[in-house]
Order: C-alpha cells, then structure tokens, then sequence
C-alpha cells in the first residue's frame, strides 16, 4: 500500500514537472512574442524618425541652397557694380591725362615763348647799355661809382648826422632800457645789509663772574684765550667783557663757550677746554644749518650736501666788511631777477650768483685766488660746467655771448657797490692781522698763532716736542725779525712765544 502510494506520488511529481516545463514553455513563447512585437513597433518607429529627420534635413539644406544662392547673386551684382565705377573712374582719368598732357604742352610752349622773350629783352638791354656806352664814353661799373660819389658828395653831412642821430637814440634807449631793468631788479631785493665788526659784548650776571673768568693769577682768562685765539677785554666800570677777534669763526666760537661758561657756573682750565670743543661743535651746526638755509630759501635743490656745508662756512666769512653769504644770496637774487627781466635763464644765473664765492670758503687754507679754488671745488662735487665757466669768468672780461656770465657780474657789482655794504678799512684791518698770522704760522714748530689786541700782539703755541726753551726764545726773535721785513704797521707788535708740556695720564 505504501509502495502504491509512493509511486502515485512519483507519478503526480513526474507529472507536475511535465506540467510546470510545458507551463513554462508556453509562458516564455507568449513573453518572446510580446518582445518581438515591441522590438518591431520600435524599429517601425525609427525609420519614421529617420525618415522625418531626412525629411527636415533634406528641407534646411534646399533653404541653404536657395540662401547661398542668393548671396552669390548679390556679391554678383556687386562685383558688377564695383567694376561698372571702376570703369567709369578709368575713363575719368584718361580723360585728366589727356587734359593735362595738353596743359602741360601749353605750358611748355608758353615757356619757351618766355624764354625767347627774356632773351631778346637782355639783348635788347645789352644793346642799351652798348649805346649808353658808347654816349657816356663810360662802362656799366665806372657809371655806377660815378652815380655813387655823386650821391656821397651831395648827400654825406646829412648822412653822417643821421646816422649820428640813429646811434644816440638807440643809445639813450638801451641806456633807459637798462636802467628801468636795474631799478625794477633792485626794488624787488630785500635782503639786509650786515656790517661785520671785529668785536663782539658779552654781558655777565655779575660783577663776580669777572674775578671767575680771569681766575687765579690769570690762569682762566689766559687757558681761554690760548683755545679759542679770541681776547677778552675786562672793563671795570661795566658788567659786560669784549670778545675781540677778526675772526668771525673763533669769535662765535669764543662767545657760545663763554656763554656755557657762565651758565655753568665752574670756570676751570679743564672745563673751559671742554667748552670750547662743544662751541666748535655748536659752530659747524650753524655753518651746515646756514648753507641749508640758504639753498631752501633760494630753491635750489640739486647740490651736494657736502657743497652745502662749504657754502655755510660763508657766513663767517667777510669781504670789505661784507657777510660773502648774505653777499651771495644778494647776488643770486639780483642775477635771477634780471635774467628774469630779459628773457634768459634765470635759474643758471641764481645757482651760478650763490656760488660765485664759494671758493672764499677755504681760500685761507688753500693756495690760489677765491676764483680758482672755487672753481675746483665746483668741479669736484660736481655741478654743470656752466655754472663752473661763470665763476671763472665774474673777475674778467666776458664775451658778449655768454650773458648768464654778464648778469652775475653785474648782480655782484651792484651788492659790493649798494650804500653802506662794504668798508675797505675794515677788509684791510682783517688783512693785516691775517697775514700777522700766517707769517707766523710758517715757521717750523709752529702749532697756532693769534693776533690779539687789533694786531698790536701775537701769541705762538709751539710744539715743545719740537722746539726747547732756547728755540723758544730764538723762535720770537726771528718771527719779530720777519714782521719788520714783511709787513707794514703803526707803532710796534709784541710777540710773544709759548712753549707748555703737558703730562696726562688716567686713574682707573
């Protein structure tokens, strides 16, 4: 019975698979056709796709056609119409040359017909002059300076008077042109005029500072004097000392130490020495800030800051009295302003004004006249050669065609010769004691010499190295020897010789 059951179920098994695999079969015959179908419905949709794409294409490229045609068809007309003017134009200038051509023969033979009219006219007129010749028994040349010694005898004493009358008008034109130009010049300057003297008041709080600056047994007033080269005048009856010196440098310096001095209340060798130091210090500031001021106050920025430094020294330099600063400064104001006046440059002329005398800067240390250092200088740091030619030039005689030259040495004319700029007795003095100086300076062993007193002594610092106390004695006696050969002076010069060693050593 099991076994009977076993094989029915194997049999239905059996039979449900036959059926599932026909199941299956039919199922996947059903779906094939399914896919076929739209496999077929999708290849009927492209080809009408195709054939609708075709179709539009088919129809842009018929338009393009019809388009390009059409553009053809016009560039054709164009062309045409571009050949149509360029024809008609040729003929146009065919029809010019043509004329021309003809022009230009009617010309030519005008020419020609001028021509043989300007020839029979010179034979016409040679035959002339052959007959006048021939009546006048005189040549063409000889008739000429006939004619012209004729008009000379008639005419010479009124020729003469005009031409006389001609120059004193243009004279007296140039003369009045000239002047307006200087007294319009003149006008517009202001700067002020500083007569330098040899001295310089110093007032003291008291009568006490006196006895401090002479110090024990003279010692201060001595040390201060050997430093700085400046004499100090003592008047009793007054609360004030005279700084004198010709010098305007040492005399500044003389008077800022002095002023330090005072302040500080302990008036000592030692500290006068350092005093001294920082008033030359204070010195070479003012030098460099009055050179700086001086090109600012004129605008010009071009030179060199070294240059500028030299040009301060200006301002403690005198010529017949005259600041040479305030003298230049003067110089390129006026040298501008009348270039101004006549249509030159006038910035050439206020540089060339301001360093006319630059070389006055130095000219106590250096061989050579003030112009030719100066031009050195100049030349060293640097500045134009036009300048450099004027500075040489402001003393000599300068062509007509160099004019800036002209005009600076008018403009340092009329500075040196305004009332009250300069004193000639005053330069002399400086010149006098000066070369009291350098006479003594040019012995051997020398280290400074100060004129003191308005020249009436000199003191000589030697090196006691070099020169003993018998040398010393000696050294006085051939300097006062060479003062009565070399120099001419009222009344007598004391000279005075001092020898000082020193020993210094630091406690550390």
């Amino acid at each position: 019975m099991e076994i009977i059951s076993i094989l029915i179920g194997t049999i239905l098994v059996s039979l449900g698979a036959i059926l599932g695999y026909f199941a299956r079969q039919e199922k996947a015959k059903r779906d094939l056709r399914t896919i076929e179908a739209k496999i077929e419905q999708k290849i009927l949709d492209a080809k009408k796709e195709s054939e609708r794409i075709l179709n539009e294409a088919r129809e842009k490229a018929i338009q393009i056609l019809k388009e390009t045609e059409r553009k053809e068809e016009e560039k054709k007309r164009a062309i045409l119409k571009r050949e149509e003017l360029l024809l008609q134009r040729e003929n146009l200038l065919d029809k010019k040359i043509v004329a021309f051509e003809k022009e230009k023969a009617d010309f030519n033979l005008r020419i020609e017909k001028l021509k043989e009219i300007e020839e029979s006219l010179q034979k016409r007129e040679k035959e002339i002059e052959e007959k006048l010749e021939r009546v006048a028994h005189l040549k063409k040349e000889e008739a000429k300076k006939e004619l012209f010694l004729a008009l000379e005898r008639d005419y010479k004493k009124e020729i003469l008077e005009k031409m006389k009358e001609l120059e004193k008008e243009g004279e007296q034109k140039f003369e009045r042109r000239a002047k307006e130009i200087l007294a319009t010049v003149i006008q517009k300057l202001s700067v002020p005029q500083v007569q330098e003297l040899t001295t310089s008041i110093f007032l003291l709080p008291n009568e006490e500072m006196k006895s401090k600056i002479i110090g024990k047994e003279g010692r201060n007033i001595r040390t201060f004097e050997k430093l700085t080269g400046v004499e100090i005048l003592i008047d009793e009856s007054s609360e004030a000392v005279t700084l004198s010196c010709f010098d305007p440098v040492r005399r500044e310096i003389a008077r800022i130490a002095l002023e330090k001095l005072v302040k500080d209340g302990r008036i000592q060798p030692a500290k006068i020495e350092e005093m001294v130091e920082k008033a030359k210090e204070e010195v070479q500031q003012k030098i460099k800030e009055a050179g700086e001021a001086a090109v600012y106050d004129l605008g010009i920025v071009d030179l060199d800051p070294k240059l500028v430094q030299i040009l301060g020294r200006l301002a403690f330099r005198t010529s017949f009295g005259q600041n040479v600063l305030l003298h230049s400064i003067e110089v390129a104001y006026l040298a501008s302003a009348l270039a101004s006046e006549i249509g030159v440059n006038p910035y050439l002329c206020k540089k060339a004004g301001l360093l006319h005398d630059i070389g006055k800067a130095v000219d106590q240390e250096i061989e050579g006249s003030h112009v030719e250092i100066g031009a050195k200088i100049l030349e060293k740091f640097g500045v134009e050669k036009e300048v450099i030619e004027i500075v040489k030039l402001h003393h000599e005689n300068i062509p007509d065609e160099k004019i800036e030259a002209i005009l600076v040495q008018v403009a340092d004319k009329i500075s040196g010769a305004r009332p009250g700029a300069r004193k000639e007795t005053v330069e002399n003095y400086i010149k006098r004691l000066k070369d009291l100086e350098s006479l003594a300076l040019s012995f051997e062993g020398v280290r400074n010499a100060w004129a003191l007193q308005a020249g009436r002594e000199i003191r000589v610092f030697v090196k006691p190295e070099e020169v003993d106390d018998f040398g010393a004695k000696k050294l006085a006696k051939e300097i006062a020897n060479k003062i009565e050969e070399e120099l001419r002076y009222p009344g007598e010069i004391k000279v005075t010789v001092i020898r000082e060693t020193r020993a210094v050593e630091y406690a550390r």
